[in-house]
């Protein structure tokens, strides 16, 4: 007996996403290992008895994936920028304030930004990396410096 993967998922995505977020603890890696889970189930050509067959059959695979990623070097080994921000040392007070700031803005202004200002990427450089018209570049840019100003004042105003 075989399933089409659209059946399996609608299915079992659900118990899937459940048994490797109870492992895994976190949204995206559970997304990962059901999304490998269903693309090893479609890429082996493997004949179930009946369909508790194949949702055990899915529920160990991607109980292992779970278990895989979370022991993973990557996982164990990242650090919450906050903890490496702690580590880093700057010249003045000020720089790390600003690194703070940065961290906390969008990740489309964020690298925008940093491309800018610490790599010293002209706007089309950027556009060309990231694939975006220079036009975006420009605008991200410039709500990205909007939403540093506004931190940063809000940040002085709030210490006086």
């Amino acid at each position: 007996m075989r399933l089409p993967v659209a059946i399996v998922f609608q299915k079992y995505g659900d118990r899937l996403f459940a048994a490797a977020f109870s492992i895994c603890r976190n949204q995206m890696d559970a997304d990962d290992a059901v999304q490998e889970t269903l693309i090893k189930y479609n890429t082996l050509e493997l004949d179930y008895a009946d369909e508790s067959h194949i949702k055990a059959w899915l529920l160990r695979v991607v109980i292992n994936r779970a278990k895989d990623i979370s022991s993973s070097f990557w996982r164990k080994n990242k650090v919450a920028w906050e903890e490496y921000g702690e580590t880093l040392h700057f010249e003045e007070p000020e720089d790390s304030r600003l690194f703070e700031a940065v961290m906390r803005l969008p990740k489309k202004y964020r690298i925008v930004i940093h491309l800018f200002y610490y790599e010293d990427y002209t706007i089309r450089e950027i556009a060309d990396v990231l694939r975006q018209r220079e036009g975006t570049i420009k605008s991200q840019l410039s709500r990205g410096r909007k939403l540093l100003k506004k931190m940063l004042m809000e940040e002085w105003n709030d210490d006086e």
